[in-house]
């Protein structure tokens, strides 16, 4: 049995082919070689030099992805013991494995269950972050800055019968700041594109954000009005930078317009039990234009199903909502196979890890001019994933700003990166980054 599988095995990766970028570009400014990360910090171990591949053959992809590889099921690789706690997949290092994976069957159940989510918010409200967490892995990019997810990105949890495919939005603008920030068009279409195929749109809101907080936004309130028939629940997220819980209930009842699930809500009586003497101010004493009677705009929605606070970095908040997301999940056939964990090819990802990177070390405007081109992409030595990519930036200034005093900084985001997709390939990875002056 073992050679019919070995040669199965040749065979697919004939079909797939090498992967290969071509020629080494030259450097100019470059982060220190250094060692390889794997060797330093290992998030996850993935097997001996001996399973690295070579060539055509394609060896157990678990000695490469770690256990419980989606490309092992396929092509008949035994598999660890099924009783232990569903894993998280690894993602590809291979674009061709990974659109493989995508287009495969899926290994659905006897009676599968699906459910398309469509994640709604303003600019940092903390989408990606959550996305993350539900998926278990780091997949989409996420920084403290507006608009680091630039493009509709796709995430698939699957577990039992049930799948869940997680649509991670750009936060909803309008089209003034998004002709003003000469921003893509993509952060204006894709959240309302997003929302033809959805089954359940989560609409999250940053509570520490006590300028946005009060009110969905307009875009928000726009896009839900637009598609009314899709169900939706409300997401509370960041709850544990508030000091006084009791606004909870006050911006509970303000983005409701005080009904949920077809009732309506006594916020009253359970802010008096609450508070018990202690004045709490109310959002509308520090914005009162917001919830003035002269503004008749809208400034919530009264059919949002359910209510979940939260905090989207704790895992236990969101495992609630997760399972709540799981239950959810019609009768009708699985999307994508059970391997599959991200739509994104590798290189996607890898670009969006050192893009955050940017977003979070760098000041002002000087991430957001920084082009980014992969320029080797291949297996090293060792088995090891080798990734090099020249940053392009406009201004001798912003070389030296990158670079960072005796080169700490751009060595920090490269080793740091590096780190990040150990844990998403589950496979060493060794990363340059080359600082060069656009012309």
């Amino acid at each position: 049995m073992a050679a019919p599988r070995r040669h199965c095995a040749r065979l697919v990766r004939s079909l797939l082919g090498a992967w290969h970028l071509g020629p080494r570009a030259g450097r100019e400014w470059e982060s220190p070689p250094g060692l390889l990360l794997g060797n330093q910090v290992r998030c996850v171990s993935c097997g001996g030099v001996g399973a690295a591949f070579s060539g055509p053959l394609l060896a157990s992809a678990s000695s490469r992805y770690g256990q419980d590889s989606a490309l092992d099921r396929i092509l008949g690789f035994p598999q660890p013991d099924s009783l232990l706690a569903p894993s998280v997949p690894a993602v590809s290092v291979h674009r061709d494995e990974q659109n493989l994976l995508l287009v495969h069957t899926p290994d659905m159940p006897e009676n599968p269950r699906v459910l398309r989510v469509v994640l709604l918010g303003a600019p940092n409200a903390g989408k990606s972050t959550l996305s993350n967490q539900l998926l278990g892995r780091k997949v989409f990019p996420v920084s403290k800055k507006v608009h680091t997810t630039r493009c509709q990105a796709l995430g698939v949890i699957t577990e039992k019968d049930a799948q869940v495919i997680l649509l991670d939005t750009p936060g909803i603008i309008s089209p003034v700041k998004q002709k003003r920030h000469h921003l893509e068009l993509s952060l204006l279409e894709d959240p309302w594109k997003s929302m033809e195929s959805a089954d359940l749109v989560v609409v999250l809101v940053d509570v520490s954000d006590k300028w946005t907080r009060s009110q969905l936004s307009p875009q928000v309130l726009k896009c839900l009005t637009h598609f009314s028939q899709v169900p939706s629940i409300l997401v509370l997220n960041k709850v544990d930078c508030l000091k006084q819980k009791s606004v909870l209930l006050e911006l509970t009842a303000t983005l409701t317009d005080g009904v949920v699930n077809g009732k309506k809500l006594n916020i009253k009586q359970a802010l008096n039990s609450r508070r018990l003497g202690t004045h709490c101010p109310n959002p509308a004493e520090k914005d009162p234009d917001t919830y003035s009677v002269k503004n008749p705009q809208r400034i919530g929605w009264p059919n949002f199903q359910e209510i979940f606070m939260l905090s989207a970095l704790n895992n236990k908040d969101v495992n609630t909502l997760k399972q709540y997301l799981l239950a959810q999940a019609q009768p009708g056939p699985w999307e994508f196979h059970s391997g599959v964990l991200t739509s994104q090819t590798p290189e996607e990802i890898c670009t969006n890890k050192i893009r955050e990177k940017l977003l979070e070390y760098l000041p002002e405007e000087v991430p957001y001019n920084v082009h980014q081109k992969t320029v080797m992409w291949e297996e090293g030595p060792s088995g090891e994933l080798v990734i090099q990519q020249n940053l392009l930036v406009p201004k001798e200034s912003h070389v030296r700003i990158l670079i960072g005093q005796k080169g700490l900084l751009i060595a920090q985001i490269a080793q740091e990166v590096g780190r990040d997709l150990m844990d998403i390939f589950l496979c060493d990875v060794r990363i340059r980054l080359s600082v060069k002056l656009l012309k």
